[in-house]
């Protein structure tokens, strides 16, 4: 069985789809099949990426190693069972597709609540919720009083991860490895981010989730997204001298994927 990876959040803006590309870009670039579906059928940022990559590569005539994304399949309602959901069933058949070639599925969910989303949730192995390293991005994750610190109860996409959880227990299937990784940290504003760093480390313990470090704020990645390409590219695209900035990145992606302790995987770059 292929080890499932979502990449969920409520909000848009925190980063999904590009933590979704690295992350699926460094397995595939570590020896790993990595399969890829993009459930915001509207937006399909992370399909957009992998379009773009593969473009890039046939017309620079290079080899970009890559995830094996699939579109959902269509399936015909009249091949339902009664109770079946045609939503769940066009997700089901894709992972099963996956899952036959692939060592690691990842699955980038729309920044809103769908019945794909909350289907994906229940699928996870490992769940990585991007968030914005800001008080007005926290209610993603808890109510809060007006002080921005005190904690009044889960949000209402921390009962739906509570929900999946609770499916995947009935359903016999091992517990669910929720990170929330902080993104877009800022050089500056310490304050703030000690401020965060203790409100997320004390709702971990109340609501059950891994803290792990994710990309600082940087220009490069707006840059990337055209081309289809990845921190762990530039030199393959003839950028041999990366700047201080664009190293940093890479090392913060490393940090990434060791604090996720994904099965079988040895960090190589």
């Amino acid at each position: 069985m292929a080890h499932i990876i979502v990449v969920g959040n409520e909000k848009g803006g925190s980063g999904k789809s590009t933590t979704t590309m690295h992350l699926a870009t460094a397995l595939a670039r570590m020896a790993h099949r990595v399969g890829g579906l993009d459930l915001d059928l509207r937006q399909k940022t992370f399909g957009q990426y992998v379009g773009n990559r593969s473009r890039f590569a046939a017309e620079s005539n290079i080899t970009l190693l890559s995830p094996h994304y699939m579109e959902l399949p269509e399936v015909a309602e009249d091949s339902l069972r009664p109770g079946e959901n045609l939503m769940d069933q066009r997700l089901s058949t894709a992972v099963e597709t996956l899952e036959k070639s692939c060592d690691f599925v990842i699955i980038d969910c729309p920044g809103s609540h769908t019945r794909l989303s909350q289907m994906a949730h229940a699928m996870a192995n490992t769940l990585i919720t991007p968030l914005n390293d800001s008080f007005v991005d926290f209610d993603l994750l808890a109510k809060v009083q007006s002080d921005g610190t005190t904690i009044k109860g889960p949000s209402v996409y921390s009962e739906m991860v509570w929900s999946a959880r609770q499916l995947r227990a009935q359903a016999g299937l091992k517990p669910m490895d929720w990170i929330v990784v902080r993104n877009r940290l800022g050089a500056q504003n310490m304050i703030n981010k000690q401020k965060m760093g203790d409100a997320i480390a004390h709702l971990a313990e109340r609501i059950g989730f891994r803290v792990a470090p994710g990309f600082s704020e940087r220009v490069v990645f707006r840059e990337l997204f055209p081309r289809g390409l990845t921190l762990l590219d530039l030199k393959d695209v003839g950028i041999n001298q990366l700047s201080i900035s664009n190293i940093a990145a890479r090392q913060e992606l490393r940090e990434l994927i060791k604090a996720l302790n994904l099965p079988n995987v040895t960090v190589e770059f």
